[in-house]
């Protein structure tokens, strides 16, 4: 059955993939896989803080290769998913990096530091003929300097929390995500109420993004709760699809309707 153009979508995204990750995401991974045909998208760590590289792990790479196979994509994320830069005195400064995230790799990168990075990580994915087309920051914070080595790249979007951007361009797309802070029971219980509120605003979203970390998957709670999302929106018509996929129907769309 061909699904209508228009019909509204659904992404299934996979933050802070590594080696050390996936023993918290695969039985995710396989309970998703016995629903049928749902893509996912992994956003993948090149050498997750600095003690993980790609290169030493074969077999990981090897799954990755099997996840292409089966429709899923790849995305750049960062390449040590951990912010080594000097901290300055700027209060915001510190607040974004020491208390909303210690991960934030991109924030404060010079345009030519975040190019060696950007370069170093779709070196990775060509060594592994691996297709690429997006990058997605840790925590989904970028300096000026990153937005500015993301237009001189070969790649086609990038994202934050709530909307992807076409490259080279920025050209703002809505893709409002879901996502959860799920270290502690009070934050697990926080999320589910903002996620259950959020949801039914977004009833008539034109997509949705599941935005999954590896700290959900190691409580039944927060796990579940995916999961169950997951088969509600399937079950309400909602087609998954990968990011790159969903934007190429984006396209497609406009160029008919022109």
């Amino acid at each position: 059955m061909v699904e209508p153009m228009n019909a509204p979508g659904l992404m299934l995204v996979l933050h802070d993939v590594a080696p050390p990750t996936w023993a918290d995401y695969q039985p995710f991974v396989e309970a998703v896989d016995a629903l049928g045909n749902v893509p996912m998208t992994w956003l993948v760590v090149p050498d997750f803080h600095g003690h993980n590289d790609l290169a030493a792990h074969p077999a990981f790479r090897h799954l990755l290769g099997r996840r292409i196979a089966r429709g899923d994509e790849l995305v750049l994320h960062g390449y040590f998913h951990c912010d080594d830069q000097p901290m300055t005195n700027h209060p915001r400064d510190w607040f974004m990096r020491r208390i909303y995230t210690h991960e934030g790799e991109f924030y404060s990168l010079s345009r030519e530091a975040a190019l060696t990075r950007l370069q170093a990580g779709i070196d990775v994915f060509r060594r592994n003929d691996w297709p690429l087309q997006g990058f997605v920051a840790p925590a989904w914070l970028m300096s000026e300097g990153t937005r500015q080595a993301l237009r001189q790249l070969p790649l086609r979007y990038t994202s934050d929390a709530q909307h992807l951007y076409r490259l080279p361009d920025f050209t703002q797309v809505n893709a409002p995500g879901l996502v959860w802070s799920a270290r502690s029971a009070w934050r697990r219980g926080l999320s589910k109420l903002v996620s259950d509120r959020l949801e039914q605003r977004w009833r008539q979203a034109p997509v949705i993004r599941l935005g999954i970390h590896p700290v959900d998957m190691r409580h039944d709670f927060s796990r579940n709760y995916w999961l169950t999302t997951l088969k509600r929106l399937l079950e309400e018509g909602r087609v998954p699809s990968t990011k790159a996929a969903w934007l190429a129907r984006q396209s497609e769309h406009k160029a008919c309707v022109a």
